[in-house]
């Protein structure tokens, strides 16, 4: 595959997941029924915040050209964001289309991954 096609499936890959991210965080923050699902996984109240405010510095990261493991710590912990989801509302027995959305964007952050890998070692 060319470098440019890579960097475009980068770009909008990223952008997708980021973009999901912060909406999700801002939902989390400001949306009753997001904080009743959250009761309904019997998660307190604390931890939809610590996962909004996380959600947005990895957003962040993502989308910034930093140096060191700052970018790995952020598709990490996307990646176990979007596992946990999808084993939480399994867990609870919420509907089939509730869990496939956390899988998608899992997808969707390993194409962000992978390709991001791919442009380090074609611009080197």
């Amino acid at each position: 595959m060319k470098t440019k096609t890579i960097k475009i499936i980068y770009w909008i890959s990223t952008a997708l997941v980021s973009l999901m991210m912060t909406f999700s965080a801002y939902s989390y923050l400001s949306n009753e029924t997001i904080k009743q699902a959250f009761h309904h996984f019997g998660f307190p109240d604390y931890f939809r915040i610590e996962l909004a405010v996380a959600k947005i510095l990895g957003a962040v990261l993502l989308l910034v050209p930093i140096k060191g493991q700052w970018k790995e710590w952020a598709y990490a912990g996307f990646a176990f964001t979007f596992i946990s989801a999808f084993i939480a509302h399994t867990a609870s027995g919420d509907p089939i289309n509730n869990r496939v959305g956390p899988v998608v964007f899992l997808m969707v952050l390993l194409l962000s991954y992978f390709t991001h890998h791919k442009t380090k070692v074609k611009s080197v």
